[in-house]
């Protein structure tokens, strides 16, 4: 499994870059993970938006499916200048129906609702979910191709739940909108230290932080995050890349 960061600023892209996105790819197959503000103009670096082979959505706000309409008129061009087009999947909750219905364009796209208390079998991908804590309906991610495992907290204040459902990942993909000693509890977000204490916790192999603030010192993210954890700790960034 190969993980390629598209996006990874909070709340909107800083310049020339994007908000959260991630792909993800296996045995040829390629998945996008959330599609925010400038993710498709980053996907292009890597793959032509007519290779993807499917979507899956965290929850509905911009900074996670601002560029599912630039999506959407990717592949409607593309049908048009080439043949056998197929229809692309983007799943995503349904319990926010106005948002899930924008997930379908004519023949282009097509939403599917995955169910949050089961599991979702796209392509070599296995994906479980867990209700996050965030001001919008949202949903971590517990991704596996068989071999490799992924965690993807989406937006999320820590909640014990979290643990379990990281336990042993490979990758923990952290949002970390604040740093040590603010309280992101509010809004649904984590600090630094909340991602540290999260990766401990459930034994991770290693923790990236994501969804970043356009403020302070990032590098301080990394810093106070291994104060409680006592392994890998990366700063997402435009291209970065794990597996293979």
């Amino acid at each position: 499994m190969k993980l390629t960061v598209l996006g990874y600023w909070g709340g909107y892209p800083g310049a020339g870059e994007a908000t959260s996105g991630y792909l993800l790819q296996s045995d040829g197959f390629n998945l996008l993970i959330d599609c925010g503000s400038g993710v498709l103009a980053q996907l292009q670096k890597y793959i032509k938006p007519e290779e993807l082979d499917a979507v899956v959505v965290s929850h509905y706000h911009a900074d996670h499916v601002a560029d599912i309409g630039v999506l959407q008129y990717a592949r409607l061009i593309q049908s048009f200048l080439q043949e056998g087009m197929q229809t692309l999947p983007i799943y995503g909750h349904n319990q926010d129906e106005d948002s899930f219905q924008s997930l379908t364009h004519g023949t282009h796209t097509k939403g599917i609702a995955y169910d949050p208390s089961g599991e979702l079998k796209v392509g070599p991908f296995t994906i479980t979910f867990q209700l996050t804590k965030h001001a919008a309906v949202c949903y971590a991610m517990r991704i596996t191709n068989g071999k490799d495992t992924i965690v993807y907290t989406a937006d999320t204040a820590l909640i014990p739940e979290l643990v379990p459902f990281s336990r042993n990942a490979d990758l923990l993909i952290a949002e970390c909108n604040f740093y040590k000693g603010m309280d992101g509890s509010g809004p649904g977000h984590m600090t630094s230290e909340d991602c540290g204490n999260l990766a401990q916790l459930s034994e991770v192999r290693e923790l990236l932080l994501t969804h970043l603030p356009h403020f302070g010192q990032l590098s301080q993210l990394v810093t106070e995050a291994k104060e409680v954890y006592n392994n890998k700790v990366e700063l997402a960034s435009s291209g970065w890349t794990w597996g293979a």
